[in-house]
């Protein structure tokens, strides 16, 4: 039996957002905390260290070329279905990496654990389109979006927080208890979904898989100055998965990769406004840290407390984000909200040599509010845009946009260090701000689409 099409009732609707945020929260911490801790890991399992690098690639990858795959079962089998299923697999996985005594088996978990994080991720908005009313979606993508983007920005700090209270193991059994309440929650509280009548395209799933796991893979290359012919191959196989997939995909009324929805103007520009909005904040995430170490002198407790006022802020506007998203067109709201973080990056490189904590916190709220007021309308955009039927390809196409954006500000960041060793952060940041830029200037592009003329009207 099929749940209601507008929403779930309370208290059950509150139970199923609980849930969705706690999953939410632990797939995409555990994309950021291992680093924190690849010394030691490298150390206690006497592995190289280039080789543990593996621990959070593997992670990273499994998610990436699953993620629609994910989706499109869910779309066939039921949302709820995928979601508990990964949720148990995550957790599963979790207890395995805390056990782990070698670099293999902890990668092979990673890896487990990276699928598992892709069965959550994959259908998480989608299912919050089930769980909530239409009048107030926008309010509860802005509840996920900010529960997404302060996991992304405090993962170094709770790792930090973790490994000073315990060993490193410990950055994955915390899962363990978390994982098991939030699976008997999503058990009874979860809406039932309506299950599409076709088949899984495996072949296109291998596709995917291929095509955005080979770029994930060329761009991490091209940023960690691997081979030129290293990376070129993978670039080059990457794209002829992609040709081969997209053109498997154009006669299918329901295909695995969403061309379907990317011929929806509004929809394609909100996914190429997700990955400039993600490399953006990527790029000042990564660069900013090594500013305020090797520029300032800041120890690393100083700089996570410095940098906190981005995430805080964030967490203050995206849920005013999302009602304001509810009564306004998000093609302003998220145009606005980046230009914003375009200023608050750009007033960042304005800095003088020696700027007080102050003149530093200020800024980093800034870029914090900016950031929040993008998100949310943007997410709603995305998942409204797209038919009810097909929310779990907008869900999956959301969440690859996130990883995309992501992977590619991580490696431009290493591509400017490697250019400009003595002045890299602050070039990172520039370009973090040119990114902004862009991603508001494409949001703005859409109040030109016919759904961007209709939100502005109503």
């Amino acid at each position: 039996m099929i749940d209601g099409d507008d929403g779930l009732e309370f208290p059950r609707r509150g139970w199923a957002m609980l849930t969705v945020a706690l999953a939410i929260t632990m797939a995409v911490l555990d994309g950021a905390i291992a680093n924190v801790a690849l010394p030691t890991i490298a150390r206690d399992l006497h592995a190289n260290p280039s080789a543990s690098i593996w621990v959070v690639n593997a992670y990273q990858l499994a998610v990436t070329v699953s993620l629609l795959p994910l989706a499109s079962l869910g779309e066939i089998h039921g949302y709820q279905r995928v979601y508990r299923a990964g949720l148990a697999l995550f957790t599963l996985a979790s207890l395995d990496c805390a056990l782990s005594h070698s670099l293999l088996g902890l990668t092979v978990a990673r890896i487990v654990q990276g699928f598992g994080a892709a069965g959550i991720m994959s259908v998480n908005a989608a299912l919050i389109r089930f769980i909530t009313p239409r009048a107030q979606l926008g309010r509860a993508i802005g509840l996920n979006a900010m529960v997404v983007a302060i996991a992304s920005a405090v993962g170094p700090t709770v790792a930090a927080l973790i490994l000073s209270l315990g060993s490193w193991p410990w950055l994955f059994a915390i899962n363990v208890p978390i994982g098991v309440v939030a699976f008997a929650i999503a058990w009874s509280s979860l809406p039932r979904t309506p299950a599409a009548g076709r088949r899984f395209d495996a072949l296109s799933a291998l596709l995917s898989a291929a095509t955005f796991g080979l770029l994930i893979a060329a761009i991490d290359g091209a940023g960690h100055a691997s081979g030129a012919v290293r990376v070129l191959v993978m670039l080059t196989a990457s794209l002829l998965c992609g040709v081969v997939l997209v053109r498997r995909q154009l006669s299918r009324p329901a295909p695995l990769l969403p061309v379907d929805l990317l011929r929806i103007p509004i929809f394609a520009l909100s996914i190429a406004t997700s990955i400039a909005s993600f490399a953006a904040q990527m790029l000042a995430f990564v660069a900013l840290p090594f500013y305020l170490e090797n520029s300032l002198g800041r120890d690393p407790v100083q700089t996570g407390l410095l940098l906190t006022p981005w995430p805080a802020a964030l967490a203050i506007v995206a849920p005013l984000a999302g009602r304001l998203s509810d009564r306004w067109p998000p093609s302003i709201l998220g145009g606005a909200g980046l230009l914003i973080l375009a200023c608050g990056l750009l007033l960042v490189t304005t800095l003088p040599v020696h700027p007080s904590d102050l003149s530093l916190v200020w800024r980093f709220a800034l870029c914090g509010v900016g950031f929040g007021l993008f998100q949310t309308p943007n997410n709603r955009t995305l998942i409204r845009s797209a038919p009810r039927a097909r929310t779990g390809g907008a869900s999956g196409m959301l969440g690859t946009a996130r990883l995309l954006g992501q992977t590619g500000g991580t490696a431009l960041v290493a591509a400017i260090f490697a250019a400009a060793p003595h002045h890299g952060s602050m070039v990172a940041v520039a370009v973090a701000a040119g990114f902004a830029l862009l991603g508001a200037a494409l949001s703005l592009i859409r109040l030109g689409t016919q759904a961007g003329r209709e939100a502005l009207a109503e």
